[in-house]
């Protein structure tokens, strides 16, 4: 392993790399000398060990520096916290992924959605990407208040016939049956099952004291390439739309206000750094450690649900149960940033405006990288594609022109 340091126009840039990866190195100082990245961390993990972890540049714009335990919401990468909590209940034998939701949450079985399975939440087919009910403000930090919503919710589409991005919403399916399952709200379920045996610094759910860690997000600005998009113009001009509500029902929620931080929403508000993303995939990456059995690990990686337009996003999209594979958009007209190009094999999550964690069984590989300065569009954009595509490189795979990255 060699040390890492350079000073760039954003900051001091730190870490640690193995060689082999020393494309990955070039990449993250390229996004802070042309991609305009404020603060970022991104690491590696290969067979089980730390081959690259770099961070720096500053947690605002002119401010502190963005030092090695500094952290930032990481948005719907949570969903993939929330999805292993699902997994290992499942590994247990303490939860039925094929099994009626109702078998768990009677409460849930009416409006038309007696029938929803489990799976269904994981893979964004049950039909309630979001609610029609105008928010009260600060519903996002009201479990309880969300999960009765949820409940009385007539789906959009019946259970299972096809998929529609649960951006916000899984953080009360997925989420409350975790809690049906195992007794525990899912914050307490992963720092108690995931994040304490695995020493990460990741929480769905965060404490006061590690406030001065984080780095406050950086909204992205409009960009003139996303306006004339499917999922814009659904936002724009149909109120009734899941993509609408998605963006626009949303209680007035302030991503950066201690409120939503400490509140427990598992499909967004979870706080961690590239490191401990990660640090959460690499036992996936290396046989399923002692989070899951292979069995579980296999099913976790495999495509659920694909289709060609996602009810809520607009775009083709293909996911695992509770995790995202690989997405190649690049060709669709007017659809800015809306892939996120791995493996076949690999399996994790994008959080809104850029930031990413997977694993990668085939490669022996774990990814994540979060960042401060959110990007537009939908999935990855420049800067942690870039950073992905050298990771690849670096392991000798050779073109991504198929859709995935092949070796």
């Amino acid at each position: 392993m060699e040390n890492f340091s350079r000073e760039t126009k954003a900051g001091t840039l730190h870490g640690i790399y193995d060689p082999k990866f020393k494309q990955v190195v070039d990449a993250f100082v390229e996004n802070f000398e042309t991609r305009d990245e404020v603060g970022a961390n991104v690491a590696i993990t290969l067979e089980g060990k730390t081959v690259l972890d770099l961070w720096g540049g500053r947690k605002a714009r002119d401010g502190d520096a963005w030092e090695k335990d500094t952290v930032s919401v990481v948005f719907s990468c949570t969903k993939g916290a929330t999805s292993l909590c699902a997994h290992i209940l499942a590994d247990r034998g303490k939860l039925d992924l094929d099994a009626k939701v109702s078998d768990y949450w009677p409460e849930y079985a009416k409006n038309g959605k007696e029938d929803t399975l489990v799976s269904m939440m994981l893979d964004h087919s049950a039909g309630v990407p979001h609610v029609r009910t105008k928010l009260k403000d600060g519903a996002y930090y009201d479990y309880d208040y969300m999960v009765k919503l949820i409940e009385e919710e007539e789906p959009f589409w019946r259970p299972g016939t096809r998929n529609g991005y649960h951006g916000v919403t899984l953080a009360w399916t997925v989420g409350e049956i975790v809690h049906r399952a195992s007794g525990k709200r899912t914050g307490r379920f992963f720092a108690d099952e995931v994040a304490g045996p695995l020493g990460l610094d990741f929480w769905i759910g965060t404490p006061d004291e590690v406030a001065p860690r984080i780095a406050p997000m950086i909204y992205a600005e409009p960009d003139p390439a996303q306006l004339n998009s499917r999922f814009t113009q659904a936002v724009m001009t149909d109120p009734t739309s899941p993509a609408h509500l998605f963006l626009m029902n949303g209680g007035n929620a302030d991503f950066n206000s201690r409120e939503w931080l400490a509140a427990e929403v598992g499909s967004g508000n979870g706080v961690s750094n590239g490191r401990n993303l990660a640090g959460m995939y690499q036992p996936l990456a290396n046989g399923g450690g002692n989070l899951v059995g292979s069995d579980t690990l296999a099913r976790m990686g495999r495509v659920s649900m694909a289709t060609h337009e996602d009810a809520t996003l607009l775009i083709p999209t293909r996911f695992a149960l509770g995790f995202m594979k690989s997405m190649d958009n690049r060709k669709l007209k007017n659809e800015l940033n809306s892939s996120c190009i791995m493996s076949d094999a690999a399996f994790g999550h994008v959080g809104m405006g850029g930031s990413i964690g997977f694993a990668d069984p085939e490669a022996r590989m774990s990814f994540g990288y979060n960042m401060n300065r959110m990007g537009a569009g939908i999935l990855l954009n420049d800067r942690g594609q870039a950073l992905v595509d050298a990771a690849y490189r670096s392991l000798g795979y050779r073109s991504n022109e198929s859709g995935a990255w092949v070796a």
